[in-house]
């Protein structure tokens, strides 16, 4: 049975043609850089989680509590955030290379930047004045 006969053949193909938009399969160098670069993020969204989780659990005798939880929410959201982000963007990056259309802006960088100089600025602030 060839493949375009294979029923979960045909299923994939109608996936990818709802989710993609369509276009031309890009050279496929392309499209595994575009994985690395979205597990890249994923990389980091899990850090952010991990040391949201770390934050609550371990630092119960450095941080008073509003400040802990602050914290705490700051990084677990930053993760989930840029998970998110990291899905969005990674379509967006497939979809223009199989359109060959200018690849989008980068807006999860200015997120985690935001983010960690939120939590980077709290941090220092409560060291400076214990």
């Amino acid at each position: 049975m060839s493949s375009a006969e294979d029923p979960g053949e045909r299923r994939r193909d109608s996936l990818s043609k709802r989710v993609l938009k369509g276009g031309s399969e890009p050279d496929p160098r392309f499209t595994l850089a575009n994985e690395r670069t979205f597990l890249a993020w994923i990389r980091t969204s899990l850090a952010f989680l991990a040391g949201g989780i770390a934050i609550e659990a371990f630092t119960g005798d450095l941080f008073d509590l509003p400040i802990r939880k602050f914290l705490a929410t700051v990084l677990l959201l930053l993760g989930m955030l840029l998970s998110a982000g990291a899905t969005i963007r990674w379509l967006r990056v497939e979809r223009s290379m199989r359109h060959r259309a200018p690849l989008p802006l980068p807006i999860i960088a200015p997120l985690v930047a935001v983010g960690g100089a939120i939590a980077s600025g709290v941090l220092v602030v409560v060291i400076l004045t214990r």
